[in-house]
């Protein structure tokens, strides 16, 4: 895994001042192993395979996915990959997550021997000597984010990572990390209907020369154009947990789904892409990750790369879905008190 871009046949973008050029479109790999219910392995193997042959190098993943069950997937997609797209893929990995054997979280462990110890596993796991970005998926309140950070730039030292990136932080934790070392990156959820980072963390990011990797772009399908009102969601599937899919807030937020969807088809696009369309349009500095499990999906999911929305579209899509139209926080209570971002 390099980040040598030069050969890539999309456009592409920069994570941050300090970052390795990556595809505009990033593949966030979660739903493959775990939490949008089950998954068909050899589809997604073909999925990520089709990425790559696409032209899209980023590749997301956390190691709590599936237990591992999703790096152990991207290495086994990687290894039967044609030699030259595996040396463009660029792998993105989150720690720090703390499982229980049934599968539910109970914190998160930033301390420097527990970094170290993570990233051990990963790199087995992923079957290579180095990870290209390494972040903590949530800011261990109990760790100063020098010390995680710090852990990490000592395994950037080494030569076991090649950058740092930071993952639902808020603006003071960004400035704290990047005093400490270079940061690549921030990902953070970042849709029409999570819009929190544009008061004070895009800014500050701007600010700082980091780039940002946008997680939810579909709000987990909410804004796809594909979730009905009558979908039974299978077990597995956290969105049954979730405050946006609960009773009335979900037909609220799908009567925007319909209003995005009455625009898009006057500009002749579907749902999804002018949802991610509009993501790709907020900077050059943001790269969005678009969680698609198959390969229907994601050749719909690229073809936002050839959209160009004027200000006229984008003025139509403000109207169609506002700042702060979503019904419902983006995580139940449990899981927002461990964002930083939204301290």
């Amino acid at each position: 895994m390099t980040s040598s871009a030069a050969q890539l046949p999309r456009p592409v973008r920069t994570l941050g001042a300090t970052g390795p050029q990556v595809s505009a479109l990033g593949l966030g790999c979660m739903g493959m192993s775990a939490l949008y219910g089950a998954a068909d392995r050899t589809e997604s193997v073909a999925t990520i395979h089709a990425a790559l042959d696409a032209g899209v190098t980023l590749l997301d993943t956390g190691d709590f996915y599936g237990m591992g069950h999703n790096e152990l997937l991207i290495a086994e997609a990687l290894r039967t990959a044609p030699p030259a797209a595996r040396e463009q893929a660029v792998v993105s990995v989150k720690f720090g997550a703390l499982r229980t054997v049934e599968g539910g979280f109970t914190g998160y462990d930033g301390r420097p021997s527990a970094v170290k110890n993570f990233a051990a596993y990963s790199l087995q796991r992923l079957g290579t000597d180095h990870i290209d970005v390494y972040r903590i998926a949530r800011v261990d309140p109990d760790v100063p984010i020098e010390e995680t950070v710090g852990a990490i730039a000592e395994l950037v030292e080494a030569g076991h990572v090649r950058h740092i990136g930071l993952s639902e932080a808020g603006a003071d934790t960004i400035r704290r990390a990047a005093a400490t070392a270079p940061v690549a990156d921030l990902q953070i959820e970042y849709s029409l209907l999570s819009r929190g980072i544009e008061e004070t963390i895009l800014p500050t990011v701007r600010e700082l020369g980091i780039g940002v990797t946008a997680y939810g772009v579909l709000s987990r399908g909410l804004i796809s154009g594909h979730f009905t009102r009558d979908r039974e969601l299978t077990a597995g599937d956290f969105r049954g947990m979730s405050p946006r899919f609960q009773g009335a807030n979900l037909h609220r937020n799908l009567d925007l789904a319909d209003r995005l969807r009455t625009v898009a088809e006057q500009k002749g696009i579907s749902t999804a892409q002018a949802a991610i369309a509009w993501v790709l349009s907020r900077g050059t500095d943001i790269v969005p990750l678009i969680g698609a499990r198959t390969r229907v999906r994601l050749q719909e999911a690229l073809g936002a790369l050839d959209v160009a929305l004027t200000a006229d579209d984008l003025a139509a899509i403000e109207r169609a879905v506002p700042a702060g139209s979503a019904a419902g926080e983006r995580y139940p209570a449990a899981q927002m008190a461990h964002l930083d971002s939204e301290h």
